[in-house]
C-alpha cells in the first residue's frame, strides 16, 4: 500500500542529486563528527575554504579522512599486483619486461585518474561543499538550465551500478585478506577460507543496527597503521631490484600497449583494481573538505600505495615465483599472522565504509522519488548522519553471501570486479568535462581538456574490464540493470499516480472557499493533513468530511519538499494563512537529511504558529493500488510497481509523527 498523500517527493519529480554510492558519504560523516565534534557546523563550512590551513581541526580531519575515504583504494594492493600479472604468467610474456610495465600503469592510473581527476580537478565541483556523482548531476543540469534527460540517466546508471559495487567489494576485500593464511600454510588452511570470510562478514551485517559510532573511533588508527605498514614492506623490498625505480618511466607501460597490446589490455583489467575506490574522494568531499582529503592522499596515502608497488614489483623481479601471491609473500614469517590481522581489520572497515553508503544511497533515493520509502533508523541521538536502513542491510548481506559462495576466492571474485566501478567512474568523467566546459573559461581551456584525456584512458580501462564479463562480470552489470529497472517502473508509475490524483482532486484554496461560505461542525483541537502539493486538498481532508462532517479548529496542511541541496540551513518553512483560517505549510529539507514532521511544526513558531506536535492529530492518507485494466503500463510493470508500493514504509515511522496522534483514511485505486 502507497501513502500517497504523504509521498514525499510524488508530485515533484526533481532530478537526481547526490548519491554515488558514490563510496557513499554516511561513514565519512561518521568519522567527521566523532573526530572534530566539538567544533560542529562552524568547522563544516570552514573546511570549504582555504583559511586555517594546516590546523588542528584540519589535521583532524585530514587524519580522520584516512579511516573512511581511503579503506577500499588502499586494501586494492592486496590483489592488484596480482591480478594485473596473473595474464604474463598464463600467456608465457617476459616477467621482468612485463613487471616494469604493470608496476608503471599501476603508478600512472594513480596518478592519472586519483591525484589529477580526482584531487586536482573534480574535487572543484561540489555543490553546496557536497560530492559524489549525483551532486555533479545537479551541477550540469543547473549549467544546461534543464531536467532529466541524458544527464539524469546518467546519474541513475551510475547510482544502480554502486549496488552491485557495494556487495562485490565486501566480498573481495575481506575474503582477500583471509586468504593470507594460506601463505602460512595452504594445506591446513585452504578449507577455512571461505567459511572465515562468511563469518566475518554475516557479523559485520548482524551488528549494523547497532551504529557504525562505537566502532568508528577505531577506522583511523587502524587505517593509518595499514598504509604505514604496506609503505615499508614496500621499501623493505625496493632494494630487491632497485631497477624497478624504472616503472616510474611512463615509457614502459606505453611501450607494453605498443609491443603487445592483447597482452597489456589483460594487464590492464588487473591494473584498474588499484583505482577501485578512487571516487571515495570526490564522494565524502562534503564531510571532510578538499584541503583535509588531499592532504591525506599526498601525505599518507599515496606514498605509502606507491612504495607498496614498488616493493612487489621488485619483488617479483628478484622472485617470479612470487607473482601467485606478491603483496603476503613480500611479509617475514614472523609477520604474517599480525599482517593477516590487520588486513582483515582494514578490509572490514573498507567494507563497513560501502555498505554505509548503500545506506546513504538508499536515503537519497528515498527523498529522490527513485525508490519506495524505507524504514530508516539512526543510531545516534545527537549525530544526524549515522543511519541504519534494514532492508538495503540484508539485500546486501545476501548478495555478499552469495557472491563468496558462488566465486570462493578473491581470484575469482576479481573477474567480476571492476566494470560496474569503471562505468560509474566514466560517467563522473563525461559529466565533469561537461560542467568544466560549460562553466568559467579557465575549467574549459585546463580542466575539461585534461578530463577528455582521463575519459579516453578509463575507455581504455573499459574495455579491458569488459573482456570479464563472460567470467563473472556480468553479474554487477545484472545488478546493475536491475535496480535502474526498479527506479524507472518506480518513477512511471508515480508519474501516472500523480496524473490521476491530480484529475480527480480539488483544488485546495477553492474547497476552503466553500466551507468558509457554508462551514461544518468544527471541534477543538489541531488537525495536521500531511500532503506532498499544497495546491491540491488531500484526500484524508475529502474522507475526513465524508466520514465524520466535521474539522478541528486549526487546520494545518503540510508539505513536505526536498530542495536541490544537501542540507537546508535557511528558513525551514514558509508558510501563510487561507481561508477558513486554515495554515497552508511548505517545510524544506535537504535530500541528504531526514525529513521530520515534528521539527517543521517547532518551526511554524516563529512565523505565528505555535503548535505542539504531540498533541495535533494527524491525517493521513492510505492507497491501496490495484491492476487496472487501461492503464499505460504493462502489466509485469504494474504488478512490479505494486510490490514496491506495498513494501514502501509507513509515513508514521518515516516523517517521524508520533504514531499514537494518527488518524489514516484509505481508499483503492489504479494507476
Amino acid at each position: 500500500m502507497l501513502h500517497c498523500e504523504e509521498a514525499y517527493s510524488a508530485r515533484h519529480p526533481q532530478s537526481l542529486r547526490m548519491m554515488e554510492p558514490e563510496r557513499t558519504p554516511l561513514p565519512a560523516r561518521v568519522i567527521f563528527q566523532i573526530a572534530i565534534a566539538t567544533k560542529g557546523k562552524q568547522a563544516m563550512s570552514s573546511h570549504a575554504s582555504s583559511q586555517g590551513l594546516f590546523t588542528g581541526p584540519q589535521l583532524k580531519l585530514a587524519f580522520a579522512s584516512i579511516g573512511v575515504v581511503f579503506g577500499d583504494i588502499g586494501t586494492s594492493p592486496i590483489y592488484s599486483m596480482r591480478e594485473a600479472m596473473k595474464p604474463v604468467l598464463a600467456h608465457g610474456g617476459d616477467p621482468a619486461a612485463a613487471t616494469l610495465g604493470a608496476v608503471s600503469l599501476l603508478l600512472w592510473a594513480l596518478m592519472l585518474i586519483v591525484t589529477l581527476k580526482y584531487v586536482i580537478i573534480i574535487m572543484r565541483a561540489d555543490n553546496h561543499g557536497e560530492g559524489g556523482i549525483l551532486s555533479e548531476v545537479v551541477l550540469v543540469e543547473q549549467l544546461l538550465g534543464k531536467k532529466g534527460g541524458i544527464i539524469l540517466g546518467l546519474g541513475i546508471v551510475g547510482a544502480a551500478f554502486f549496488f552491485g559495487d557495494a556487495m562485490i567489494t565486501p566480498a573481495i576485500s575481506v575474503i582477500s585478506a583471509v586468504e593470507g593464511l594460506e601463505v602460512i600454510n595452504a594445506d591446513v588452511f585452504s578449507p577455512y577460507v571461505v567459511p572465515l570470510t562468511l563469518v566475518i562478514l554475516i557479523v559485520l551485517f548482524l551488528f549494523q543496527y547497532k551504529g557504525t559510532g562505537g566502532v568508528a573511533k577505531f577506522f583511523a588508527p587502524v587505517t593509518f597503521l595499514w598504509f604505514i605498514v604496506i609503505g615499508a614492506l614496500g621499501l623493505i623490498h625496493i632494494a630487491d631490484s632497485p631497477e624497478i625505480f624504472r616503472a616510474i618511466n611512463p615509457a614502459y607501460g606505453l611501450a607494453m600497449l605498443v609491443n603487445q597490446p592483447g597482452l597489456a589490455l589483460l594487464v590492464v583489467g588487473g591494473v584498474f583494481l588499484a583505482v577501485t575506490g578512487g571516487e571515495a574522494l570526490y564522494a565524502d568531499m562534503g564531510h571532510f573538505g578538499k584541503f583535509p582529503i588531499r592532504l591525506a592522499w599526498l601525505a599518507v596515502v599515496f606514498p605509502g600505495l606507491i612504495l607498496n608497488y614498488l616493493g612487489q614489483g621488485a619483488f617479483v623481479m628478484a622472485n617470479p615465483k612470487a607473482i601467485d601471491n606478491p603483496f603476503f609473500l613480500m611479509a617475514p614469517d614472523w609477520f604474517l599472522i599480525p599482517l593477516v590481522v590487520i588486513s582483515t581489520m582494514t578490509t572490514v572497515i573498507a567494507s563497513q565504509a560501502v555498505i554505509t553508503g548503500a545506506y546513504s544511497i538508499a536515503q537519497q533515493g528515498v527523498a529522490l522519488g527513485l525508490i519506495p520509502r524505507m524504514n530508516i533508523t539512526h543510531t545516534s541521538e545527537t549525530e544526524s548522519g549515522q543511519i541504519y536502513v534494514s532492508q538495503i542491510n540484508w539485500m546486501v548481506m545476501f548478495g555478499v553471501i552469495f557472491l563468496v559462495l558462488v566465486f570462493r576466492s578473491s581470484d575469482n571474485l576479481a573477474s567480476a570486479y571492476g566494470i560496474a566501478v569503471n562505468a560509474a567512474m566514466l560517467i563522473n568523467t563525461l559529466l565533469g568535462v561537461i560542467f568544466f566546459w560549460k562553466g568559467a573559461p579557465r575549467g574549459r581551456w585546463l580542466f575539461a581538456p585534461l578530463l577528455s584525456v582521463v575519459a579516453v584512458v578509463e575507455i581504455f580501462f573499459l574495455a579491458a574490464n569488459s573482456l570479464k564479463i563472460a567470467n563473472g562480470g556480468y553479474l554487477p552489470l545484472m545488478i546493475g540493470a536491475t535496480i535502474v529497472s526498479f527506479m524507472l517502473i518506480w518513477r512511471r508509475g508515480i508519474s501516472l499516480l500523480n496524473a490521476k490524483l491530480q484529475r480527480e482532486s480539488t483544488e485546495l484554496d477553492s474547497l476552503l472557499e466553500s466551507l468558509e461560505r457554508r462551514p461544518p461542525s468544527r471541534v477543538a483541537g489541531a488537525a495536521v493533513f500531511l500532503q506532498t502539493d499544497n495546491k491540491y486538498a488531500p484526500s484524508a481532508l475529502m474522507h475526513n468530511l465524508k466520514h465524520n462532517r466535521v474539522l478541528h479548529d486549526r487546520l494545518v496542511f503540510l508539505a513536505m519538499k526536498s530542495v536541490e541541496q544537501p542540507r537546508w540551513y535557511e528558513d525551514r518553512v514558509k508558510l501563510r494563512q487561507g481561508p477558513l483560517g486554515a495554515w497552508i505549510v511548505e517545510a524544506r529539507f535537504g535530500y541528504m537529511e531526514q525529513p521530520d514532521v515534528q521539527a517543521a511544526l517547532r518551526a511554524c513558531a516563529a512565523h505565528g504558529l505555535e503548535i505542539d506536535p504531540r498533541q495535533a492529530s494527524y491525517f493521513l492518507g492510505r492507497r491501496v493500488i490495484k491492476v487496472g485494466p487501461r492503464v499505460r503500463m504493462p502489466l509485469w510493470q504494474q504488478r512490479l510497481f505494486i510490490m514496491m508500493a506495498s513494501q514502501s514504509a509507513r509515513a508514521i515511522d518515516f516523517f517521524r509523527i508520533p504514531p499514537d496522534r494518527v488518524v489514516e483514511l484509505g481508499m483503492q485505486m489504479s494507476v
